[in-house]
């Protein structure tokens, strides 16, 4: 099993002027420690889970971009990109950049979008959840369009580019893997079988029911299921001095036996940087071993 280190918050004992460091250990330390990726959420408020919305939240291509400058490794993604904030063809450039600026550690997050609170506050589009699943499979079409190096129209219900032109191409091909997060049974597990490379999951009591509907998916599009790598979400705790070390590993095994391949862990403390060297010298070799 691999390990994703998820930056979900920016809040630090710093504030904004040391915002910038704090991220620079940050990325610095995930990647000396092995872990495979390295990710950030798609918000411009804090949501809720982890804090009140006015904590700090960074606009996430901004900052990994930033990390990509920082790492010579890891592979970079948002769990996910809301796939209303930004137009089709503009998301497939801003991936692309990641890209070529990272030499092929971009991949691409994505999903149906869904919180109102911060889409009315700035004036983000934030349609139906109907159309917002036309809108994600149309640009999951057209993102692949524009990195197969076609330049043809892209005429669609809710998009139509008049020329689908992506120069520079993206250094990974055929492209960026593309990860879509959500359990929907009907739609968003469908969307996967039919276009993703990763899906993203919680690490919850239905994990075990969603992938198998995800295998149902596969079947009836004519899908490889092996061939779609299987992340998660998980609240990762090590402790400040290592005391969960062990209870992590076993809760990482569990996942491991029911398929999964990644846990994109959003580790607790990781700004104090101790805990993702724990992870790096007593998890990260236990999970490679699972």
């Amino acid at each position: 099993m691999k390990l994703g280190l998820h930056v979900a918050r920016f809040t630090y004992p710093g504030g904004p002027p040391t915002l910038a460091d704090d991220l620079r250990r940050i990325a610095i330390a995930g990647e000396a420690a092995g872990y495979d990726r390295i990710s950030v959420m798609d918000h411009v408020w804090q949501i809720h889970v982890n804090g009140p919305p006015e904590q700090e939240m960074l606009e996430p291509y901004t900052a990994l971009g930033y990390m990509a400058a920082l790492t010579n490794r890891v592979q970079l993604l948002t769990l996910v990109t809301g796939v209303v904030y930004r137009p089709p063809g503009l998301l497939a450039k801003m991936v692309t950049t990641l890209d070529v600026l990272s030499e092929g550690r971009a991949m691409l997050g994505i999903g149906a979008a869904w919180n109102e609170e911060e889409s009315l506050g700035l004036a983000l589009p934030f349609p139906p959840i109907s159309e917002r699943f036309e809108r994600l499979e149309e640009t999951l079409q057209i993102c692949l369009q524009m990195w197969s190096g076609s330049e043809q129209p892209y005429q669609g219900r809710h998009y139509q580019l008049a020329r689908t032109l992506n120069s520079p191409q993206s250094l990974r091909r055929p492209h960026p893997p593309i990860l879509i997060g959500g359990g929907g049974e009907r739609k968003t597990l469908r969307l996967v079988a039919r276009y993703a490379q990763s899906c993203n999951l919680f690490a919850g009591p239905e994990l075990a029911h969603k992938l198998d509907v995800l295998r149902r998916h596969c079947e009836a599009e004519g899908r490889d299921y092996d061939e779609i790598e299987k992340t998660v979400s998980y609240r990762m705790d090590v402790g400040s001095n290592g005391e969960r070390v062990a209870q992590t590993i076993e809760e990482l095994g569990a996942l491991s036996e029911l398929g999964v391949d990644v846990a994109h862990g959003q580790l607790a403390g990781m700004h104090e940087i101790t805990p993702i060297e724990i992870v790096g010298s007593e998890v990260l070799p236990a999970a490679a071993r699972l």
